[in-house]
């Protein structure tokens, strides 16, 4: 991820590498600024959240709301807390976890005992959001997921206050969410650091909960987003059909 992080590596990746293949429409167009041609082959989360569509029944709920604040431990007792207040704001929906691989039991059990409408799911994020009205995802991959879900979604990020002034003189990026980034443009609320409370969030998912102007506006970006990601039929046949050639 050169993009984000040192813009200088792409010169060794130029010494070094052949043929290279992105997943991400704005890579293209980042390594032609150095003078170096890339392939995009689309993202293969499409196919396999197809696949998954195709092959499970959607029992959608308007009245389930989906949490994935991440896969550590660390990064989960920073954000999972704050997603847990905002559950006591909205009674009439049911918060569902979807627990990290990994992580105790035991550690999501102390977390959620004092909120009554907050459950967990072990290994069902796939289904948690097919039946989801909307959700609230830390930043990476999950944020990508769920638009490609067409769940509409509030980012949360919050991570240890010196790595993020330190990442923040770092890193040369408007977003951090992959859906964000990838349309160049807000499609979905970030709440970073400080801007990451209950109230905020709160406030966030109300309005893509009830606001039939932004639920419609979020669709036709995500539907967008998905024809980018999509782009000549499926990642991975591309991706292959291209490395066969190159071979060739």
């Amino acid at each position: 991820q050169v993009w984000a992080w040192k813009e200088s590596r792409v010169k060794n990746i130029k010494r070094d590498v052949d043929k290279m293949l992105v997943i991400l429409p704005f890579e293209k167009a980042f390594y032609k600024k150095w003078n170096y041609e890339v392939e995009y082959v689309g993202h293969p989360l499409v196919e396999v959240i197809d696949a998954f569509q195709q092959n499970n029944v959607n029992k959608s709920s308007s009245k389930t709301i989906a949490l994935l604040p991440g896969s550590r431990q660390q990064e989960i007792l920073k954000k999972l807390p704050v997603m847990l207040e905002v559950s006591k704001n909205f009674p009439e929906y049911s918060f569902v976890v979807a627990k990290a691989p990994g992580i105790e039991k035991s550690f999501y059990d102390d977390l959620l005992a004092p909120y009554k409408n907050v459950s967990y799911v072990n290994n069902e994020t796939y289904r948690l959001l097919s039946g989801s009205a909307a959700a609230l995802v830390t930043s990476g991959t999950a944020t990508l997921e769920t638009a490609l879900f067409n769940v509409s979604e509030v980012v949360c990020y919050k991570g240890n206050a010196i790595s993020y002034r330190i990442a923040k003189k770092l890193i040369k990026i408007k977003y951090i969410c992959l859906v964000n980034l990838i349309m160049d443009k807000e499609v979905v609320k970030e709440l970073i650091q400080h801007d990451l409370t209950p109230e905020n969030c709160s406030r966030e998912l109300n309005e893509i909960l009830h606001n039939p102007l932004k639920q419609q506006q979020l669709s036709t970006d995500y539907a967008e987003l998905k024809k980018l990601l999509s782009e000549g039929g499926h990642a991975s046949s591309n991706a292959a059909n291209s490395i066969c050639e190159f071979i060739n």
